[in-house]
């Protein structure tokens, strides 16, 4: 049985995770199977609170993740038997109650901004990668995305943001960075870094190919 590689991707909200996760499993698919699972849709579901209650409640805090299940999921995967991941609902700030079926594969790329700070899903990884991104830029793009694409109010992220995604992101995220194999300082267009990230990632799949 071939071995199953773990590549978490931590980072600060809107860093460019799920864009490099892309990209990285693009650049890897041609010679090994990938599967991509994100944190996001692994938040507990709190369809019991008022919404009023649940844009107030700290979704940057580990509290806020179904941790047992992430780690339920990767053991799974890495016995290469499928999944069923739950799909969030972020204009809800819900548990949608769909699923999407994750096959297994060779590589798994998980992202999320705690993925380095939790260490039941630290442990489990083979590669550990952290997104460095200023901070403004990180949120310009948070603001366009959840106004834009997830019906937020202006106010209502900005107030986010500085009550608990800027707070929890020098207390849990930033930290994190140490535990990193692998720091990529992202922006739009850098392909070098994708590239080399992307060749010595298949350099080491390759030798567990030839030792498993």
């Amino acid at each position: 049985m071939e071995k199953v590689t773990i590549i978490s991707i931590a980072g600060g909200s809107a860093s460019g995770k799920t864009t490099f996760a892309q990209t990285l499993s693009d650049k890897i698919f041609e010679n090994h199977s990938v599967s991509h699972l994100s944190m996001d849709n692994y938040y507990k579901d709190f369809s019991n609170l008022s919404f009023e209650e649940r844009q107030s409640l700290n979704f940057d805090h580990p509290n806020s993740l179904d941790i047992d299940l992430i780690c339920q999921h990767l053991d799974d995967l890495k016995n290469f038997k499928s999944i069923k991941v739950p799909i969030y609902n972020f204009t809800t700030h819900s548990q949608s109650g769909e699923y999407k079926i994750i096959e297994p594969s060779e590589v798994i790329i998980l992202d999320g901004i705690l993925a380095l700070q939790i260490e039941e899903v630290r442990k489990r990884s083979n590669i550990k990668i952290f997104i460095r991104t200023d901070d403004d830029i990180r949120f310009i793009r948070r603001l366009l995305r959840d106004v834009g694409d997830r019906g937020r109010k202006l106010e209502d992220v900005v107030h986010q943001y500085l009550t608990t995604v800027r707070p929890m992101y020098k207390f849990f995220v930033e930290p994190s960075i140490e535990h990193a194999d692998i720091i990529v300082p992202y922006y739009e267009g850098n392909t070098i870094a994708m590239d080399l990230v992307a060749a010595k990632i298949n350099t080491l799949l390759s030798k567990n190919i030839k030792t498993s």
